[in-house]
């Protein structure tokens, strides 16, 4: 039998398993997938925590590439022997196989490898949504991505550089600011060391950015808010640092009738046509040289634990993947 990563309750990265998986022929509309690369996402440390609680036992993962094995009745679109990739629900892809509704699934183009894609798809698809559609990013722009060292963030520093903006970003380290200039960051602040709030203002003349990317949450979530110009909007996909606490909305209008929003990836590729229309752009920014997409740490499937806990330890940089 197949083995997958697993946890049958919520906790650290100890909770994580290395179990033997039946698996079923693929029921109409599924797809039988093999997975050859499996990305790691701050998403399945809040699955595995239960900060989004999932129906235990569960399988962690939402991003992979693979080979098509089986199709199931109905299955039109893919044949045994396609190499796929996806990002999204539903859970699973800590598996050295698993079933997939074959409608979340993209063909993957020859030059764009394995390894790579599951480097890509959910933080690229993720950088796709926020910059092309929930702020829809132009040239003459200044934005503000905090995490800029991490895998969204070395994605989305270059795909915005690339669409003429002004980047300014926050990172933990000096190596980490190196890291993100070298990926089409203007401006890299370094948060612990500096008041990013007022190092923004300084940088843009007292005006502010457009816009603010936030995944950390709860640690800068109401100084991202201080970063903006009027009427700017803040972006928060994430809360790598903990939940945010409520707040009253009439902040937004005294700091300046500000825009707040909380997207997710789940929402923006719901409907196929979204979902290859994303993956369509990806794959044109990266085929184009404008992304690189670059592996800085691999993993055997089986040491998933151990890459939770290098991750939720500030240890990475850029994308991660899990090896079967």
């Amino acid at each position: 039998m197949p083995k997958a990563i697993r946890f049958h309750q919520t906790g650290g990265p100890e909770v994580l398993q290395w179990e033997e998986v039946s698996l079923a022929a693929p029921a109409a509309g599924e797809v039988h997938l093999r997975h050859t690369a499996v990305g790691l996402n701050f998403i399945d440390v809040y699955h595995r925590t239960g900060l989004y609680p999932v129906d235990l036992p569960a399988t962690p993962g939402l991003e992979a590439a693979g080979e098509v094995i089986r199709v199931g009745e109905g299955v039109t679109e893919l044949q045994p022997g396609d190499r796929v990739a996806y990002a999204g629900g539903p859970i699973g892809a800590y598996a050295v196989e698993r079933l997939i509704p074959a409608h979340r699934l993209v063909k993957l183009p020859a030059d764009i490898r394995d390894q790579q894609a599951a480097a890509m798809m959910l933080q690229g698809m993720t950088a796709q949504y926020l910059l092309r559609r929930t702020f829809r990013v132009k040239k003459g722009d200044t934005i503000l991505f905090h995490a800029a060292a991490g895998g969204v963030g070395l994605i989305a520093c270059q795909w915005a550089k690339h669409l003429g903006a002004r980047v300014i970003g926050t990172v933990g380290s000096a190596a980490k600011a190196e890291l993100a200039r070298a990926h089409g960051c203007d401006e890299p602040i370094l948060y612990q060391q500096e008041d990013f709030v007022a190092r923004v203002r300084e940088l843009t003349q007292g005006q502010g950015v457009a816009v603010v990317y936030d995944s950390v949450g709860r640690d800068t979530f109401l100084k991202s808010l201080d970063c903006l110009s009027p009427m700017g909007m803040l972006v928060s996909f994430g809360q790598s640092s903990g939940a945010v606490e409520s707040f009253n909305p009439g902040l937004l209008a005294a700091k300046g009738s500000l825009f707040l929003t909380r997207p997710s990836l789940m929402t923006y590729a719901a409907k196929r046509q979204d979902l290859l229309a994303g993956a369509a752009e990806l794959f044109s920014v990266v085929q184009s040289g404008a992304v690189r997409i670059e592996v800085n740490q691999q993993y055997p499937l089986a040491e998933a634990a151990q890459a939770h806990r290098d991750l939720e330890a500030r240890r990475t940089t850029g994308s991660t993947i899990l090896l079967p």
